[in-house]
């Protein structure tokens, strides 16, 4: 089953993962960043999910275009209150953002870096960064791998990609891409596109910040 086919599976038990006992401190710090991270700006946020990470973004930013490929998610996302911000949804494919204009002033998306497999990674971030301005600032968050916490990894591919076995509430069990690069992985897969790259480690997820060069 496809990424997409899975995801939108999954799409109403989608959160739980949020309710970890052990990363509460990470979300509560990650959250915070999320909220700080876009004062005033107008956002492209690609994979929103059921919006779980726009309601944080929202608290700074001035408009947020909200994109995923899953109908079912955008769905739960369009659900939300994001407060004062302008949020709007779009479905679109985000290795080609194909009828999203350009031009934002910002980029983000969490836990989305990790579902890309290595090859496709230039073709995202040369769509990604077409639709957003000169020096654009961009955060993307997500998950580091903890034995005990993460998933075990089931499997790794001739390219290197990682796979994790899944299981949903209903019993169904599928194969999800899941990476869990270092953080000279993701300097090393940024630094030809950008500059300021700052890579923080937390106990259970990673953040990175940096701007459009």
């Amino acid at each position: 089953m496809s990424m997409k086919e899975y995801y939108a599976r999954r799409a109403a038990e989608y959160e739980k993962i949020y309710l970890k006992p052990e990363r509460q401190a990470d979300l509560r710090r990650m959250e915070e960043i999320a909220g700080d991270a876009f004062p005033g700006l107008s956002i492209l946020e690609v994979a929103c999910g059921t919006g779980y990470w726009t309601k944080f973004a929202a608290a700074s930013a001035k408009s947020i275009l909200a994109t995923d490929f899953n109908d079912e998610v955008l769905e739960l996302a369009k659900q939300k209150d994001y407060g004062t911000c302008a949020v709007s949804f779009q479905r679109a494919d985000a290795y080609t953002l194909e009828g999203v204009p350009p031009w934002f002033d910002a980029g983000f998306h969490a836990f989305w870096w990790s579902h890309i497999p290595k090859r496709r990674i230039e073709e995202f971030l040369e769509a990604f960064h077409s639709r957003l301005a000169t020096n654009a600032p961009v955060m993307m968050i997500d998950n580091l791998y903890v034995e005990g916490s993460s998933t075990p990894v089931s499997r790794t591919d001739e390219n290197g990609d990682t796979f994790q076995t899944r299981t949903l509430e209903d019993g169904s069990v599928y194969e999800v891409l899941k990476n869990f690069p270092t953080p000279e992985e993701i300097r090393a897969q940024l630094e030809s596109h950008c500059r300021n790259i700052e890579i923080k480690l937390l106990d259970y997820c990673w953040v990175a910040k940096y701007r459009l060069s």
